[in-house]
């Protein structure tokens, strides 16, 4: 059948000598794989098609969809957000690459999720308008109420009492852990101000240094491993904190 679905681009592989095999969160159906092909040429004008399948792109799409096969094909596809910034500017580009990454990672069934869809595309547009405050502060942001869609989260009751956050647990406690996997006092204490944000322009008036945030990032990252199977280690992690520096 033909239909007409929305897509967040998450990957896309070179096939052959023109085409490429475009990984998408799409609205409708959730993680479908694409052949599209003819955009790879040398011509300026397939160059331009070979750009709207950078990750974090957000399509329009009409697609040619069956139950029956893992690779699709589109009959027709548009930018449905023009960026001004996210994919021009280094350091949103870096935060976009590290949501992407890290949806990726998480997303492992093709079922339609359109919650999910609706929650990332608005961040993306949230972090294409952000001021730099927000910008530093948004893979935290998106980390932790993104988790919520895959069935496991940080439950917010940090106390004077319960200022250690368990990662194992995802859960404030008043005793220190005996594993690795938690955080403290001032680091605990901007995780539980960051759960309490609903909009991310708020995220500017939650004052991290560099090293704060590089300490929950990587807490983030061993929280996710601990609740995603074979999550393994975000790739882009280690540029995003070069780039943030």
């Amino acid at each position: 059948m033909i239909a007409k679905t929305k897509g967040i681009v998450l990957r896309s592989i070179k096939y052959g000598e023109t085409s490429l095999v475009v990984t998408m969160f799409t609205e409708v159906f959730g993680v479908q794989s694409y052949l599209v092909n003819g955009v790879r040429t040398t011509q300026k004008k397939g160059a331009s098609k070979a750009s709207l399948f950078q990750p974090a792109s957000i399509l329009d799409l009409v697609a040619y969809h069956s139950e029956f096969t893992n690779l699709q094909r589109l009959k027709e596809y548009k930018w449905e957000f023009l960026y001004q910034h996210v994919l021009s500017n280094v350091r949103k580009n870096a935060v976009a690459l590290f949501m992407i990454e890290l949806l990726t990672k998480c997303l492992k069934q093709p079922e339609p999720n359109a919650e999910l869809f609706y929650f990332v595309e608005d961040a993306l547009h949230h972090l294409d308008d952000a001021a730099d405050a927000v910008t530093g502060n948004f893979p935290l942001f998106f980390a932790l109420h993104v988790a919520v869609f895959f069935g496991f989260r940080i439950n917010d009751e940090f106390s004077e009492e319960k200022h250690f956050l368990d990662l194992e647990e995802g859960c404030f406690v008043e005793n220190q852990p005996v594993h690795q996997y938690y955080l403290i006092d001032n680091e605990a204490a901007a995780v539980s101000q960051i759960l309490k944000i609903m909009q991310p322009q708020e995220l500017e008036q939650v004052y991290l240094n560099q090293e704060m945030r590089r300490r929950i990032t990587h807490a983030l990252e061993q929280f996710y491993a601990l609740h995603v199977p074979e999550f393994g280690t975000l790739k882009t992690l280690p540029v995003l904190r070069e780039i943030m520096s």
